[in-house]
């Protein structure tokens, strides 16, 4: 079975729609915080705070954030590759 062809497939997803900052970063530092560096997680969050704080955040600690697109029900899909600050 095909799918798209992406450039990288997504290790592991989180879905922080039901919390409010800062604690939606703190759930995703923890979901990276299980991961290699160099894999992929996907974070579904709410716009406003976390969609403005999120990235950044994740920029500031090493990561880098490969795409960001709005779902049709209004949240955010963000694509993130671990990355470790040595």
């Amino acid at each position: 079975m095909s799918g798209p062809a992406n450039t990288r497939q997504i290790d592991a997803r989180v879905d922080i729609t039901d919390v409010v900052c800062p604690i939606t970063f703190v759930k995703t530092k923890v979901a990276l915080e299980e991961m290699e560096d160099g894999q992929v997680l996907e974070v579904r969050l709410n716009g406003g705070e976390p969609i403005q704080n999120v990235p950044r955040s994740l920029k500031d600690e090493g990561h880098k954030v490969t795409n960001v697109s709005q779902s049709e029900d209004g949240t955010f899909l963000l694509t993130v590759v671990k990355g470790g600050l040595l």
